[in-house]
């Protein structure tokens, strides 16, 4: 008889922990049969000058088609370069139509007819474009994200599961002369006697230390009739940099209003916008003081972007998108008097006031050793001069460079010429040479 207390083993199977699979995403650019890639050759895409001068981007490159084993019959290689621009607050909400459109640059058909191709070699496929200056700079931010997108497709005939496809994005950039001299401005601040004289640059990039000049005069009045002198003391100074973006959301077909009584307006589309600081400092002390008569209060003030903020660059598309950037200064003075015969002895008279200063600076990247595509010289090479030899000594004999090249023509009399061209004249003279060689 078993015994109460015996106990039995349940058998569970293996546990195969190691033998889990983690899914590998497969790479649409490549398969068993072959592999698909590109190569740029042109340098980085800038765009150098405004939208309204500059004359573009030049992109140029290869692509790159390797086949695994054997031959295999390729139906078509297409290519194509477009603009992928997608708005994140767009008109309609949860729509792919009203938040994502696409604008074709150029397209790209490498072969005309089917061909076979083998594993021998790679393939490449040379492709170029001009991207024209009025068109914007790549940029991603909290409203609009736009991209450069460059795809390309391979399909063998007969094998329609087995196409290949490409899809890489070229960041496109723009970049604006830095002026020799900062900008200058002159600010005043009634009803107080006070005037800012400030000098900063007016083109700054997102990395990178700028400087501001700043002279504040008319901090010091005299009073006559009380024998009294006013002084206005700078307690505080705040720069920050703001960036407002501003996008125009306009509807798909679908969500276009059909109301009449609807606003034009709405109907091109919503105007989205957002503000942010990229870059702020308080500083309550930095700056040179002087209250005597004629005294003055001069600071530099250093201000940057912050690269944690990732800030965008400037970018302007009609009335559909900008994005723009202020330097704000804020100061702070206080007022306090003395009397003139004891000018230590200083009384606030709890009047403080605000001066405020908005700056316009554009925000780009650096241009950097690069030239526009039009301007490039072409190359020089060395022991080949730039120009072609000149010479000294003139060919004697020869009226032209025409005569020094074919030699002078001949010179026939009358009759000379046809007698020169006769097969009777040619006839004669072969048997004597015949006749001469023999013997």
């Amino acid at each position: 008889m078993p015994s109460t207390n015996s106990h039995h083993r349940l058998s569970l199977g293996p546990l195969h922990l190691g033998a889990y699979k983690h899914k590998v995403s497969k790479d649409p650019a490549r398969n068993e049969l072959a592999a698909l890639s590109w190569k740029i050759e042109s340098p980085p895409a800038v765009m150098y000058g405004p939208a309204d001068d500059s004359t573009g981007a030049l992109v140029s490159g290869q692509l790159l088609l390797d086949i695994k084993e054997g031959n295999l019959e390729v139906e078509n290689v297409e290519a194509e370069l477009h603009i992928r621009t997608v708005h994140k607050r767009p008109f309609q909400a949860h729509c792919d139509k009203c938040s994502e459109h696409k604008t074709q640059l150029q397209k790209w058909s490498f072969l005309a007819e089917p061909t076979v191709l083998g594993s021998t070699t790679s393939h490449n496929f040379p492709f170029s474009s001009l991207l024209e200056g009025h068109l914007p700079a790549s940029t991603d931010n909290s409203l609009l994200s736009i991209s450069y997108e460059f795809t390309a497709t391979v399909k063998f005939k007969d094998l329609p599961k087995h196409s290949l496809f490409l899809n890489k994005t070229i960041n496109v950039k723009r970049a604006l002369t830095v002026p020799e001299l900062p900008h200058h401005s002159i600010r005043v601040f009634p009803p107080t006697n006070i005037k800012a004289d400030v000098h900063y640059p007016q083109v700054i990039h997102p990395l990178g230390s700028n400087t501001l000049t700043l002279r504040l005069d008319g901090i010091v009045k005299h009073n006559t009739d009380t024998k009294t002198v006013e002084y206005w003391k700078l307690k505080r100074l705040t720069w920050k940099l703001e960036e407002t973006i501003t996008t125009m959301a306009p509807p798909c077909e679908k969500h276009i209003p059909k109301a009449a009584s609807d606003d034009e307006a709405v109907r091109k589309g919503i105007k989205r916008t957002a503000e942010r600081n990229i870059g702020h400092q308080d500083m309550h002390s930095g700056w040179k003081s002087d209250y005597s008569p004629d005294g003055c209060v001069e600071a530099e003030i250093d201000f940057s972007c912050s690269p944690s903020t990732k800030p965008n660059c400037d970018l302007k598309i009609g009335s559909s998108a900008q994005i723009s950037h202020q330097l704000v200064v804020e100061m702070v003075v206080v007022q306090e008097f003395a009397p003139v015969n004891q000018p230590k002895q200083v009384t606030p008279t709890g009047i403080a006031r605000i001066l405020r200063m908005h700056f316009n600076v554009n925000v780009t990247e650096r241009s950097g050793l690069g030239v526009s595509w039009d301007n490039e010289a072409p190359p020089i090479y060395q022991d080949v001069p730039p120009s072609p030899p000149g010479y000294t000594h003139p060919v004697s004999g020869a009226d032209s460079v025409q005569d020094l090249v074919l030699g002078s023509a001949p010179v026939y009399t009358e009759g000379s010429y046809a007698s020169s061209l006769a097969p009777s004249s040619r006839e004669s003279s072969r048997p004597s040479s015949i006749h001469s060689s023999r013997t």
